[in-house]
């Protein structure tokens, strides 16, 4: 069996980058935030892996990869729009139907569904500024051929 969220997370970094902006300005995709980074700004990162439909001739996987958005204003500038907004952007983009899943065949993977298990919101007040954030969660199943 293959371990398959590195495999992903490139898909799906792949897949954003560039191609989630907001109010003009691209919006920058990680795998790791560099220390450098300024909101708004996607992190993408590792859930988790489940092996499933155990057969006799077929690995099959459920992974769970979390899209974080994060976003801040100074004082109490700002709100939950610039947020909204950029995740509508990121599920339009991952979550299609089968002809626009991410393709992994070169890895000999074969991705049959992509569902979003859930969205949740945080928002953050410091002394400084007020944080916005977004927590993504998406589980795909991937035979592996």
């Amino acid at each position: 069996m293959k371990e398959v969220q590195h495999h992903i997370r490139k898909a799906f970094i792949d897949r954003l980058s560039g191609n989630i902006t907001y109010d003009g300005a691209e919006v920058p995709v990680y795998n790791k935030v560099p220390s450098t980074a300024t909101e708004p700004f996607i992190k993408i990162s590792s859930v988790g892996t489940l092996e499933i439909d155990q057969n006799q001739t077929k690995f099959n996987t459920q992974s769970t990869t979390r899209i974080e958005v994060f976003t801040s204003f100074n004082g109490d500038d700002g709100g939950d729009l610039q947020v909204n907004s950029i995740v509508d952007s990121i599920t339009q983009s991952i979550r299609t139907r089968s002809a626009g899943y991410i393709d992994l065949s070169a890895n000999n993977l074969n991705v049959y569904t992509t569902e979003i298990e859930g969205i949740e919101y945080d928002e953050d007040y410091r002394n400084d500024k007020t944080y916005h954030n977004a927590v993504v969660d998406v589980t795909i199943k991937i035979e592996q051929i």
